[in-house]
């Protein structure tokens, strides 16, 4: 393969990722919530930045990208439904656009839910998914924008994905997410031994991206909220998947475990 990844921390608790085709040298990060741990962790391996791609347009996504742009002369690759909210955005895309990241070439999805204007990116050829806010390890983004069954569509696209895509999501949000699924999905077998793996890295101060979407099929509620036997344990059997989402989400957004 002739492609580069690196995980970069930012914020509290948000990622970047750095995408480099090795042929080209070529270089992409994906969101740029601060200037400083992206612009260390490019000095670091050598690498100069030519792309930066843009997943959505809340401020913890898009802080860094008029340093960076300014800094690196990136071209700023951005939804096309968030145009006017994206600081220097060369290109404005829509879903099945391709990305080229030198000879790594992707294409575009939109994703809307968390925003309106939401996209992901898919190197399907690379196996990776960048997913933003729009899917989470085990949990997916607050449907800021939309009514939680628009995200829910938006899910079932990301869910639809071969099992062996590596996903590459925007936040830290897994040891929440993991012992919420395990609220309610509490006879899972798979989840319990991913929360245990889950908590063995946080407790070593570890990342735990990237996932695949096969792990997020297995054990992630958001993905499922058209299995019979989930919208049971919640108090909504033969409900339609929309109100079963819509309701995960609102326990989501209250739990406190």
């Amino acid at each position: 393969m002739s492609v580069e990844l690196r995980l970069v921390p930012c914020l509290a608790d948000n990622y970047a990722v750095l995408l480099r085709d090795t042929v080209t040298e070529a270089t992409a990060v994906i969101d740029a919530p601060e200037v400083a741990p992206i612009a260390a962790a490019l000095e670091r391996e050598n690498w100069a930045l030519t792309h930066i791609l843009v997943t959505h347009h809340h401020t913890d996504h898009i802080a860094g990208v008029m340093a960076l742009k300014e800094r690196f002369g990136a071209t700023v690759i951005g939804p096309k439904a968030e145009r006017d909210t994206i600081p220097g955005l060369d290109f404005a895309v829509v879903d099945g656009d391709p990305v080229a990241v030198g000879n790594l070439v992707g294409r575009v999805m939109e994703t809307p839910g968390h925003t309106k204007g939401h996209i992901v990116f898919l190197f399907e050829e690379d196996r990776l998914l960048f997913s933003g806010d729009t899917l989470f390890v085990m949990g997916c983004g607050r449907p800021f924008e939309c009514d939680p069954p628009v995200l829910w569509e938006s899910l079932l696209r990301l869910r639809a994905l071969p099992d062996d895509i590596v996903v590459y999501c925007g936040h830290e949000y897994t040891l929440s997410n993991a012992r919420f699924a395990l609220s309610v999905d509490p006879d899972n077998a798979a989840l319990a031994a991913r929360v245990t793996e889950v908590e063995a890295l946080r407790a070593a101060g570890k990342p735990t991206l990237p996932t695949l979407i096969g792990a997020e099929k297995a054990t992630n509620p958001f993905l499922r909220a058209d299995e019979p036997e989930l919208a049971a344990r919640i108090g909504l059997a033969g409900s339609e998947p929309g109100a079963v989402f819509t309701e995960l989400r609102s326990l989501k957004n209250s739990f406190r475990g």
